[in-house]
């Protein structure tokens, strides 16, 4: 952790917990922000002193106000700045003389707008590092802490929300009061809100690393709208949920790329922004949400109930139709239906009518009363095979809605594992559902938010038992040798190598390349055609020709001397009438490559997240179906072979329909070592192995061809 970010987590603790709190900036204009900061600390019950600044005001309401922050005589824990964004640094530059270490920037009007609110940004900056100040803002809607210690609503949020163990994080001010809204109608609490607009200083990482050891906080939400330091955001990730086990949900808007340019290399094209950001999330074991509604459905599942230890359900209905439903939309979120013991089979048995239904799901009928529900929960929860229970009620004329919602109350407090419920319906169930919410039970509209709530939070109980990940030992690479080879290319101008320099790049990371050599003759390309050995492979070669085979710059099966020389001439000749402007260095012959599966490895650097390596289905058609995973690297062997597998076409490996099984683990040792390169040369942006052609299993794999594109930097980072 930096020094800066290390003073953030000293200084954040009197941003959540002050015990003293200067307005910067307010007055007695109802309706505006200024006032509604103000109000909204003095009415939600802060346990603390509040001082009004207010330049030409005696007082704000009752209280005494003061001209600058300089003139109060007290120590002053927090400073919240809400003067226009003109004199906002005046505002900060007193903060800092006075010796307030911890501000909120309420303020709107900077690096958001443009032209010199961005300068207005960079001063408040400036000031922060030189009094050693901590700021969340500008541009935002402030925080919130319900603590009862605490209990500071510093923000121009309607109204106060209830206590709870969710910790919400914001890059945007307005989507925060839909969500409190939300949250209200929902029951949910919060343990701290916090809305951190341009995020000047104090980022979302940094609140990620205070929710983490706050211990009013069990699950941390955020939404972001960029992600301005992918790598960091991991890592912090990784450390939350490592060292306390809290799970983190995000919602990352920006799904779609309307216009992007198309990138040069299969990979580029591909690794958009979002596909980079789902395998970034998934790496830190971050859980990507794509809306509201699905956020909360998960979260309260946390923040109320055990994390079930396997994926074992049963089902309590009173109709057989939403008893199916649940069940289809379990078994698509790869969730299992239990199966009862023998003497839980009998305890149903006896407890409900003959007409009902004991196996799982449970069909207690549509007459059935709070007592059925009871002794059939009871039955469930008591059976070893069970580890969650999901209770449904659809209101039937004769059906007690909330005598039946407090025996779920009731019930699930005498054990420890976790139940949802669905009350289906609206207006009939909704004091049914109050119950559940009040005691914090889980409550879902749909079957398929409550299936998908469970799986999501078994997913992570079983991310949390994977054991840490043993690096590769990389002794076998020659990072000088590929250093030399690049160097050499940009020196020379060239944005992309030529496939003989890049065969000698992978080579020097033990890359399972064909050797062969370039030939500028039909003389010469038979002679080395014969050296080499038969069948070979010819490809042009040619700055100019990014994708050889669409201008008939390549030639498999060349069988003999003769065939190499009119080969030779054939592809020159294609060239230059495709491309007769292209500079053309010669032709590169290998030896062929046998027969095999095709895939393809890549390579992009992301501006955010650094190096991204991609796996997938190879050949030409790789854009066309879409088939591949991306990883963030450095990557374990572990995280490769679930890149591996996680492609459609996986099974094609694996030996599908009879077919032999093929070399994963030497697909797996080739992505390493890709990874490994794009670590030791970030001056490679964009690189595709396509195909590399997989043998049987043993067998290994051969690269059949190879693009890399270059930076036009000289000097590594």
């Amino acid at each position: 952790m930096t020094e800066r970010a290390t003073l953030h987590q000293k200084n954040l603790e009197k941003i959540f917990n002050p015990q003293s709190v200067a307005i910067i900036g307010a007055n007695q204009n109802k309706g505006t922000v200024p006032f509604d900061i103000f109000n909204g600390i003095l009415s939600g019950d802060f346990n603390g002193v509040i001082y009004p600044v207010s330049p030409g005001k005696k007082n704000i309401s009752v209280i005494k106000a003061y001209k600058y922050v300089l003139d109060i005589e007290d120590p002053v824990d927090l400073g919240i700045i809400v003067f226009p964004s003109s004199v906002a640094h005046m505002a900060l530059e007193q903060c800092g003389q006075k010796g307030i270490k911890s501000v909120i920037i309420i303020s709107a009007g900077f690096r958001e707008v443009g032209g010199k609110g961005i300068e207005r940004e960079r001063k408040l900056l400036e000031i922060a590092q030189k009094y050693d100040i901590s700021f969340i803002g500008p541009n935002c809607l402030g925080l919130i802490n319900t603590d009862p210690n605490v209990r500071i609503n510093a923000s121009f949020a309607r109204q106060m929300p209830a206590a709870g163990s969710i910790g919400f994080l914001s890059q945007s001010g307005a989507l925060c009061t839909a969500v409190l809204d939300y949250a209200q109608a929902k029951g949910i609490g919060f343990s701290k809100f916090v809305s951190f607009g341009n995020k000047a200083d104090i980022s979302e990482v940094d609140l990620m690393y205070y929710l983490m050891r706050d211990e009013k906080t069990k699950v941390i939400l955020l939404y972001l709208e960029e992600v301005s330091d992918g790598r960091a955001l991991m890592k912090a990730a990784k450390d939350v949920i490592e060292q306390s086990g809290k799970p983190i949900l995000i919602i990352k808007s920006g799904r779609t790329e309307e216009g992007a340019s198309a990138a040069a290399s299969h990979t580029g094209s591909l690794a958009g922004s979002d596909e980079i950001c789902d395998a970034a999330f998934e790496q830190a074991g971050i859980i990507r949400c794509d809306h509201i509604e699905e956020m909360f459905n998960i979260a309260t599942a946390f923040a109320y109930e055990p994390i079930p230890p396997s994926n074992r359900v049963a089902i309590i209905t009173n109709a057989g139709g939403p008893g199916v439903l649940t069940t289809d939309t379990a078994i698509k979120e790869g969730l299992q239906l239990a199966c009862f013991s023998e003497e839980t089979s009998k305890v149903l048995k006896k407890a409900l009518p003959n007409t009902a239904n004991i196996n799982n799901p449970v069909d207690v009928i549509g007459d059935a009363t709070a007592e059925r529900y009871e002794a059939a929960m009871e039955a469930a929860f008591q059976d070893s095979n069970v580890d969650g229970v999901f209770v449904i009620l659809t209101p039937q004329s004769m059906t007690d809605i909330d005598i039946i919602a407090q025996k779920v109350v009731d019930v699930v407090q005498k054990y420890d594992k976790p139940v949802y419920t669905s009350f289906m319906g609206e207006a009939d169930v909704a004091s049914g559902i109050r119950i559940l919410q009040q005691n914090q039970i889980p409550h879902y509209s749909l079957p398929e938010s409550m299936s998908k709530a469970f799986a999501v939070t078994h997913q992570f109980g079983q991310y949390l038992k994977k054991a840490p990940a043993q690096r590769i030992d990389m002794a076998a690479t020659d990072p000088l040798k590929a250093k030399e080879i690049i160097q050499k290319a940009i020196r020379e101008g060239k944005t992309y190598l030529q496939e003989y320099e890049a065969i000698e790049l992978l080579n020097a990371y033990g890359l399972p390349v064909s050797e062969g050599v370039l030939v500028t003759s039909e003389k010469e390309a038979g002679q080395m055609a014969q050296q080499i050995g038969f069948p070979a492979v010819m490809k042009i070669q040619s700055s100019d020709v990014l994708h050889k085979v669409d201008v008939g710059g390549v030639q498999l099966n060349v069988i003999t001397e003769e065939d190499a020389r009119r080969t030779y001439h054939s592809i020159i000749s294609n060239v230059q009438e495709r491309m007769p402007k292209a500079k053309i260095q010669g032709v590169f012959i290998t030896r062929q490559i046998p027969k095999g599966e095709e895939v393809i490895l890549g390579l992009k650097r992301d501006p955010s997240f650094g190096p991204v390596i991609m796996f997938g289905l190879g050949g030409i058609f790789v854009e066309i179906f879409k088939d591949v995973s991306f990883r963030v690297v450095p990557v374990t062997r572990e995280e490769v072979l679930e890149m591996i597998k996680q492609v459609k076409a996986y099974e094609i490996l694996a030996g599908a329909r009879g077919r032999s099984r093929r070399d994963v683990e030497a697909i797996a040792d080739a992505i390493l070592k890709l990874s490994q390169l794009a670590i030791d040369h970030p001056q490679i942006t964009e690189l595709d192995i396509n195909p590399l052609i997989v043998l049987e299993e043993g067998k290994g794999c051969f690269v059949a061809d190879v693009k890399v594109l270059l930076t036009n930097e000289l000097e590594f980072n």
